[in-house]
């Protein structure tokens, strides 16, 4: 243990004995997959009931309209869930946010629905790690911090975004809004390994559908009068898969389209993802996407629509990022807990804090494992650890003593 003052070691202990192992039982029983809109809802009425306990303005705020390509290549609209948005003391000279999601990745239909104890101290369960536990921590820690004669000097916003695991699209305009002229941001993603490991550098990341439009023949009769789109998709795919690069991860994850065996399909829809490491190398990316389109169009004589984006920024590690890391490591050392950072092939809300200038910690939730799986989960005592760390970072960055 370090050095930790009489305000630090008062907010630390009240942030660790929070009922957090509680909250987290409760919310993960609540299934909010990203687009299981009721359990959403469900999910963020529970957890308006808990932020109420901080003081400012708190609203569930709807969702930006965001279209999608469907299987038929028709863009329609999709709905999301509504957004908790927490404003406490703007006026405040020292201004931080607070992310988190409420959404996880298992729909309503998915198998993996319950908690179970796995060992003792070990939970498993949809959610207890990503990130139903990093919300648990994030309210402990803020509500320590309020109960300290620094909470004055302390404005901050809260967002807890329901469509995180699926781009943020409807929340992306929030989190920028809400990220503007802050000193820092903590987002509780759970930690990058199981022993606390932060995640550092992230690569951006974009997702994009390729329309083939081709033309329909009979595959018996005259095959030569059509243009086959899946053939022309396959093409892109493969394109697209060579230009791999350092710098550069692509993954062509779907190709949607066809029909009967006897007719040339017409239509095709490629899905896909890319994850450049620099900005340089997402302006690279969008010129391949637009570049392999055309080439393909040309060559199968078919039309070839480019639907998507990078939703998701590069993260470097810039000097204002690593001066922030190296004071929540030092908060760990304080707190006897050892504290490091590598860099991380996932992308998350981090990415777009960080794209409008703010440095950003984003995995300062729980210890825990195997998130995205039927495996996922939750080493309890990292409750009391994380929440302990983050009301010291917190506390740190709003300047305490004493």
């Amino acid at each position: 243990m370090g050095a930790i003052s009489t305000t630090e070691q008062a907010a630390v202990e009240r942030a660790s004995a929070e009922p957090m192992l509680a909250q987290v039982e409760a919310w993960s029983a609540v299934n909010s997959g990203s687009r299981n809109l009721d359990g959403l809802a469900s999910i963020a009425g529970m957890l308006a009931d808990k932020f109420a306990a901080l003081p400012g303005s708190l609203v569930l705020e709807d969702a930006a309209p965001v279209e999608t390509v469907d299987e038929r290549g028709k863009k329609l609209s999709i709905g999301h869930g509504r957004n908790l948005h927490l404003k406490v003391r703007p006026e405040a000279p020292v201004q931080l946010l607070l992310t988190g999601h409420m959404d996880t990745v298992f729909g309503v239909d998915h198998p993996f629905q319950s908690l179970t104890w796995l060992d003792e101290g070990v939970l498993g369960g949809p959610g207890v790690a990503d990130m139903k536990g990093g919300i648990a921590v994030m309210l402990a820690a803020l509500k320590a911090v309020e109960a300290s004669d620094v909470a004055p000097r302390l404005g901050y916003e809260v967002v807890i975004n329901s469509d995180e695991e699926v781009g943020s699209t409807g929340s992306a305009q929030l989190l920028a809004r809400a990220a503007e002229g802050k000193k820092a941001a903590l987002t509780y993603e759970p930690a990058a390994l199981p022993d606390g490991t932060l995640a550092g550098a992230r690569p951006g990341s974009g997702n994009f559908s390729l329309i083939v439009h081709g033309r329909s023949a009979h595959a018996g009769r005259n095959p030569e009068d059509g243009r086959n789109a899946i053939i022309a998709a396959a093409d892109l795919a493969l394109r697209l898969n060579a230009a791999k690069a350092p710098g550069l991860n692509i993954n062509a994850a779907r190709i949607d389209g066809g029909g009967p065996t006897n007719v040339v399909p017409d239509l095709a829809i490629l899905r896909v993802n890319l994850r450049p490491a620099t900005p340089q190398d997402e302006a690279k990316a969008a010129a391949l996407i637009q570049e392999t389109a055309a080439a393909v169009a040309a060559e199968h004589d078919v039309v070839v629509e480019v639907d998507g984006s990078f939703g998701r920024p590069p993260k470097p590690m810039t000097r204002e990022a690593e001066a922030l890391f190296t004071l929540v490591k030092q908060a760990g050392a304080d707190l006897g807990q050892t504290i490091g950072w590598q860099a991380s092939g996932g992308v998350c809300d981090g990415n777009n804090i960080a794209a409008c200038g703010v440095p950003v910690v984003d995995t300062m939730g729980v210890r825990g494992g195997k998130i995205h799986s039927s495996e996922e989960y939750l080493i309890v005592e990292s409750l009391a650890e994380r929440a302990a760390l983050s009301a010291l970072t917190i506390l740190r960055l709003t300047g305490a003593n004493g």
